[in-house]
């Protein structure tokens, strides 16, 4: 019987079970690095790099998840804050309203061209739209995780899911007549 994420953190957190973190990375990595892809617009060198610092920081803090929503809300909020460090560091974050955000995106599509439209038009959303598109729809967050995640008001939230996905529909117009 495969063990549940509370499970594993338990361990982490009572025994320092390294192999327990390390399960615990097996599962979530790829969805955080997803999310990081989507931020850095697909910099996968960059997205890695702020993927690992991510979980050092998860396992460093472990203590600090107090279990109040998923393991991977949480995980997902140390990636957006190294994110976000990152950013002002490069200063890719000036003049960008962080209170606003979120979209629709169905990131299993089969087709490459429409991937690669996709992906485009992912990539020139705004930076609080596109973060919020990759969580709720990539990630399967609720409005509500997201609004955790990114540290906004929840009705915030649902504003900017509609006007990400009127956004992206403009953008693949074209794919809706094929």
């Amino acid at each position: 019987m495969e063990l549940t994420d509370a499970d594993l953190l338990a361990r982490v957190i009572v025994k320092g079970d390294q192999h327990a973190f390390g399960e615990l990375v097996r599962r979530h990595q790829s969805p955080v690095r997803g999310l990081l892809r989507q931020l850095v617009r697909a910099d996968v060198e960059l997205a890695d790099d702020l993927a690992q610092e991510t979980f050092i920081r998860a396992y460093k803090n472990i203590r600090s998840f107090r279990g109040e929503a998923k393991f991977s809300t949480w995980l997902y909020r140390i990636a957006y804050n190294v994110f976000r460090e990152n950013a002002r560091k490069r200063k890719e974050l000036v003049g960008i309203d962080e209170s606003q955000l979120q979209a629709e995106v169905d990131p299993q599509t089969t087709d490459p061209g429409l991937r690669h439209d996709l992906m485009n038009a992912l990539a020139n959303l705004p930076l609080h739209e596109r973060t919020a598109v990759t969580l709720c729809c990539q990630n399967g967050l609720s409005h509500d995780e997201a609004a955790r995640v990114l540290d906004i008001p929840l009705g915030t939230v649902k504003t900017n899911v509609l006007r990400g996905r009127e956004k992206l529909k403009k953008m693949l117009a074209a794919w809706a007549t094929e």
